[in-house]
């Protein structure tokens, strides 16, 4: 499948190749960065430098990465509490993140919100949300947004399977295709809700078909595959811009880590995790992929390993010296008083 993706075209008529060495190259370097982040933030919190919860997003890196291949400046993303990967991916600091999951004053919230809370308009990441399925009606208002402007900007709206099934996914499902919403609803079906199995937990055994009911086309991806998850974002991407409504994208996808850090994952055999390492995982394909059919030098892609090492360290060390918020910002970004 990568192999015949990423095939220079031959002829007249020929298929244009799928990624460009630039866009693969970018979308290593984007899914090691997530990677090497949420390896220390996990660290991190194993040290008690970070509480409350903290959900990684190790082993799908190339979900949200493809996806942001497809996108222009102007678009939305929103999605759950499995977020970290979302915003670096969106181009939000790497230092700016780290430093709220510490709950400092450089954060992206000044430390008031954690985890769960952080937003940047100016990158189009409207937050990762901890009530489950919530932001998937706060992604169909962003895309009733762009419908209303009438702007040709496109809402993405993550969600994984365990909230699949929930009550206002399907009334959004529904609000999208009565007024043709530019809304991309995109499952992230990493298998295990908490740690319940999507088989035990969802009737719907093709989720790429939830759509079906209120005509809103979708398709089954590879989500360990960033070339494929790129190729199913530009249709449906194309789709909602051109004023033809939703569309759903199941991403077949896979976490390393438990549900969150206090998770000890006992519901999965070691066995199906180093499996999935050893053949499916999304950065070391991409990795093979430049070595061998972009004939991409080995040195080039350490200079990229040292930067993502260098740009994680960095964030580490000043989510550890930011100061912590001052007592008076309790009281600050609470009330918007507006001008009489």
């Amino acid at each position: 499948m990568a192999e015949t993706a990423t095939r220079k075209p031959r002829g007249k008529g020929a298929r244009e190749p799928a990624i460009t060495r630039d866009q693969l190259t970018r979308a290593y370097r984007d899914m090691l960065l997530i990677r090497r982040f949420e390896e220390k933030a996990g660290q991190l919190y194993g040290m008690g430098l970070i509480g409350g919860f903290c959900h990684l997003y190790i082993g799908q890196e190339a979900v949200v990465v493809g996806m942001q291949l497809c996108l222009k400046e102007g678009d939305q993303v929103i999605t759950s509490y499995r977020d970290h990967g979302h915003m670096l991916a969106t181009g939000m600091e790497a230092r700016g993140v780290m430093a709220e999951l510490t709950g400092r004053i450089g954060g992206y919230s000044r430390g008031k919100g954690g985890s769960m809370h952080m937003f940047s308009r100016e990158k189009g990441f409207y937050g990762g949300h901890g009530i489950v399925g919530a932001q998937v009606s706060l992604g169909a208002g962003l895309a009733f947004a762009n419908w209303y402007r009438q702007s040709d900007n496109v809402a993405l709206a993550y969600f994984g399977e365990g909230a699949s099934n929930q009550g206002q996914v399907y009334e959004s499902l529904n609000l999208a295709s009565l007024l043709k919403l530019p809304c991309i609803f995109i499952i992230e079906n990493n298998k295990y809700g908490m740690g319940t199995s999507v088989d035990r937990a969802s009737a719907s055994k093709d989720l790429s078909k939830n759509g079906v009911p209120w005509g809103i086309p979708g398709e089954a991806v590879n989500g360990m595959d960033v070339i494929a998850v790129k190729e199913a974002g530009e249709r449906a991407v194309a789709h909602c811009r051109a004023g033809n409504g939703p569309y759903l994208l199941e991403m077949k996808t896979y976490r390393y880590r438990g549900h969150s850090m206090s998770d000890p994952a006992k519901y999965r055999t070691r066995e199906e995790v180093q499996k999935m390492r050893e053949q499916n995982d999304c950065i070391e394909t991409a990795r093979r992929l430049l070595l061998d059919s972009h004939g991409v030098p080995e040195a080039e892609l350490k200079v990229i390993d040292d930067e993502v090492k260098a740009i994680v360290q960095d964030s580490a060390d000043f989510a550890q010296t930011s100061p912590e918020p001052d007592e008076a910002e309790l009281w600050t970004d609470v009330l918007l008083e507006k001008a009489r």
